[in-house]
This record gives structure tokens, sequence and C-alpha cells, in this order.
């Protein structure tokens, strides 16, 4: 499942940068090319395409990422890796015997 969830996450990175790469801040992008159908509303189609799958795309994104780190989150303490190991402290020693100085 793990797994299944981190294939996801790439898959929608790549889909997102992709998308965003497309779009144009000055309203061109894919719009450029269609020109000539303005008066169809084509490139008002097109830019909102854009827009309402990258918006799409962040929060599946976001909700997968949050997902990924819960799901990894709970296996980690259900395995007994979240949670600290207790330590034991070593006895006490008695003191070592002292050399006698040199003299």
């Amino acid at each position: 499942m793990a797994s299944l969830i981190v294939i996801l996450i790439v898959i929608i990175a790549l889909l997102l940068a992709l998308v965003v790469l497309v779009q144009n801040p000055k309203g061109g992008g894919l719009a450029v090319g269609f020109q000539g159908a303005t008066q169809v509303g084509g490139v008002q189609r097109t830019a909102d395409f854009l827009e309402k799958a990258t918006w799409y795309l962040a929060i599946a994104l976001f909700v997968l990422c949050l997902v990924s780190a819960r799901w990894y989150t709970s296996s980690a303490i259900s395995e007994g890796g979240g949670e600290p190991a207790a330590t034991e402290q070593p006895a006490e020693q008695a003191p070592a015997e002292q050399a006698p100085a040199a003299q």
C-alpha cells in the first residue's frame, strides 16, 4: 500500500509540473495556438481546464502527502521504531584500584 501511495505521489507531481509549465502567466500558454478560435471560446476553455487541473492536482498531491506521512508514522510506531527504546543503566562498579605513585 505504501509503494502505491509513493507511485501516485510521483505521477501526480509530474503531471502537476507539466500542467504548470504549459500555462503562461500572461494568459497565453496553450491558448497561443488557438488564436483563431477565440470567437468560439476555445481559448477560455483551455485556460479554465489548465487552472482547474492545477488546483485538483495540487490538492491531490497535498492529501496524498498527508496520507503518506500518516501511513509511515503509524507503521513505524506499530513496529516499535517510533518510540525510543528504554536504555538500561549499568550497575555501579567498584572504583578501580589505584596504582602506587612512582617515586
